[in-house]
């Protein structure tokens, strides 16, 4: 994706996800920064032969810098209102779905995910700290005492968490295959 250079333009959302084959998806996958939502969504694309598409990445290439950057222009309340559109539109698209780790703090981006099969990637606060570390490009999670910080953020999230979610998959100390496979049983019992 690139930047229209005389004019500086940034991509429309749309035409980011012009390559989105248009239906339902097959699963949506929600859950805090380093628990492997992207890790996972893009193995289970790849078993069920389907895209994976990542509400962030889709933020990146529409803004032409990382999610976090976005963040830390827009402020929060801008940036939810960004995220709450891409994930209406990324609903949209037929595969394996990622959403990014605070889009269900909004109770209207919780309510579009009412009628899909939503997975919990989930991960405990030593382990998604340690996968968060020294990320620069994730200022929700900048803190002078990380851990705490990550602590804080599961306690606000876990409860719509919890809410939107038909399954919780834990991904401490569990290699990325094995986690796909139980995903995989999840969505074939469906």
């Amino acid at each position: 994706m690139t930047v229209n250079a005389d004019t500086g333009s940034r991509p429309a959302v749309d035409e980011v996800l012009g390559s989105c084959e248009s239906g339902i998806p097959k699963v949506v996958l929600v859950g805090p920064p380093g628990a492997g939502k992207t890790t996972i969504g893009r193995r289970l694309g790849r078993a069920l032969n389907l895209q994976f598409v990542d509400s962030d990445s889709i933020i990146e290439q529409a803004e032409c810098k990382p999610c976090g950057e976005v963040y830390a222009s827009l402020g929060e309340d801008a940036f939810r209102d960004l995220e709450h559109e891409v994930v209406k539109q990324v609903l949209g698209c037929k595969g394996v779905v990622s959403l990014g780790g605070g889009a269900v703090v909004r109770p209207e981006t919780r309510a579009l995910l009412e009628n899909h099969l939503v997975v919990w990637v989930d991960v405990g606060v030593k382990e998604g700290t340690r996968r968060t570390a020294g990320d620069g490009t994730r200022p929700v999670l900048a803190a002078e005492d990380p851990e705490a910080r990550y602590q804080a953020l599961l306690t606000e999230r876990e409860p719509f968490y919890r809410e939107v979610a038909d399954y919780r998959v834990r991904t401490d100390d569990r290699p990325p295959q094995r986690i796909v496979a139980e995903v995989l049983g999840v969505i074939d019992s469906e």
